[in-house]
């Protein structure tokens, strides 16, 4: 099995798409055509956990956070960066980040924090903007199915948990042709007033090509009226963050020790409790301190991120309490989350799971 086809597997669980526009994801080191002999999946992509990689004959080494995050001038293993980078060069390890584009995926790192603490009724708590375009096209009525169909199977039409949406009228549409014209109905030089559909869907940016290619294949005239429009409307379904609610209410000493707990934090730290029941649950792994408001905008009891700053504490305006329960802490189960997906759908591949724990913050 090559890189390639392991990578192509990476990008259905966490589309590079998704990825924020400062992020730096995707294939960092390596070349995709060479044949891959394990796949090593790791939080960072440390010198030890090349090491690692070498020791186990893992020449791909999978990590959330990219190793090589912003542009360098040199590689001459002045810090950890570049020591790693060339402890992969030199032995063939191909590094392949994902970071936030598993972030931004309904499934990926905040659902995971969901689901360890047990939370029921989740969504994601910052929708991604401007992601969404729309398409308008028109064709004659014995050619809407098949076009219609083609721009659903191309991944248009998907509105939350609907598949297949679109919406049609009806109308005259005109054209004349040229004498380098080949209408499909009329003849050229005439004036044509045709019975056509008009077809609207919606899709995620990154699918306009492939919309287009389908669009383009299955329609009937020889030139293919259509529009396209950037919407506003956020997308639901990818975005940073998740809310969702305890099964059952707790007290906020006991949430927060539940979450110590099943978090393995080596501390929390928090704003003033409030005397509150804790119901309703915001979490953001990584540094969340930018949706603090979205959390209280959303009616969350709790805030649960990492990399808190002091005055990020008094945004809490005793309408919420905050806490910071760590950076590795609150993505710790992403790389298992990984690990599995890659044996779900490739069955008969190495995939190892690093045992090198990369969190470079201690307790005492």
């Amino acid at each position: 099995m090559k890189i390639k086809e392991i990578i192509t597997v990476l990008e259905e669980m966490a589309p590079l798409a998704y990825a924020e526009d400062f992020d730096n994801v995707g294939l960092l080191v390596g070349n995709q055509d060479e044949e891959a002999t394990g796949v090593l999946v790791c939080h960072d992509a440390l010198e030890s956990v090349i090491e690692e990689a070498i020791a186990k004959k893992c020449n791909l080494v999978v990590c959330f956070h990219p190793i090589l995050f912003s542009g360098i001038k040199k590689i001459t293993g002045k810090n950890y960066v570049e020591r790693s980078l060339l402890k992969a060069i030199k032995n063939d390890i191909a590094i392949y980040a994902v970071h936030t584009a598993l972030d931004n995926h309904k499934n990926g790192v905040n659902k995971i924090f969901c689901d360890a603490l047990g939370l029921i009724n989740t969504k994601i708590l910052v929708p991604k903007p401007n992601f969404i375009q729309k398409l308008v096209t028109y064709t004659i009525p014995e050619n809407v199915e098949q076009v219609r169909n083609a721009l659903f199977d191309a991944g248009a039409g998907k509105i939350g948990n609907y598949d297949d949406c679109s919406f049609t009228s009806q109308g005259i549409g005109t054209y004349m042709g040229n004498e380098n014209s080949n209408p499909e109905i009329g003849e050229r030089y005439e004036f044509v007033e045709a019975q056509e559909i008009k077809i609207e869907v919606t899709f995620e940016k990154h699918l306009q090509s492939k919309i287009l290619k389908a669009l383009l294949k299955n329609h009937v005239y020889e030139e293919v009226a259509y529009e396209i429009y950037d919407l506003q409307n956020l997308h639901q379904n990818i975005g940073l963050g998740m809310i969702g609610e305890l099964e059952k209410p707790l007290s906020e000493v006991e949430f927060l020790q539940l979450v110590k707990t099943k978090m393995q934090c080596g501390g929390i730290r928090h704003s003033s409790l409030l005397g509150k029941s804790i119901k309703k649950v915001a979490v953001l792994g990584g540094s969340g301190s930018f949706a603090i408001k979205n959390a209280i905008q959303a009616g969350a009891d709790v805030f649960l991120t990492a990399d808190l700053k002091y005055h990020n504490f008094y945004e809490s305006e005793n309408q919420i309490v905050l806490a910071d329960i760590g950076h590795f802490e609150s993505e710790r189960y992403t790389k298992n989350y990984i690990v599995d997906y890659l044996k779900e759908k490739i069955t008969n591949f190495a995939f190892v799971l690093s045992e090198e724990n990369t969190n470079p913050v201690k307790y005492l």
